[in-house]
């Protein structure tokens, strides 16, 4: 799947859920590398509602949203 995000550096996410639910290859493009790097290493063969209610909701600064608050919007999206 792939995610437009919004409000954040990166543009867009690309991910995979498989049939029991894990997360994997993510991948962000654009965004700060290292951060996006290992954010997507941390949660690689994660459950992905494991995965959204850790990254659900951590801001950037003064911004509403994040990185990894996109891919939490992405994985939902996803789920449903």
């Amino acid at each position: 799947m792939v995610y437009k995000t919004s409000g954040v550096c990166s543009s867009a996410i690309s991910f995979e859920i498989d049939e029991q639910g894990k997360v994997h290859d993510v991948k962000f493009q654009g965004g700060c590398s290292g951060n996006t790097q290992g954010v997507a290493k941390l949660i690689e063969g994660m459950d992905a509602k494991e995965a959204i209610s850790r990254l659900e909701g951590i801001r950037c600064g003064f911004r509403p949203t994040s990185c990894p608050d996109q891919l939490s919007k992405a994985l939902k999206e996803a789920l449903n």
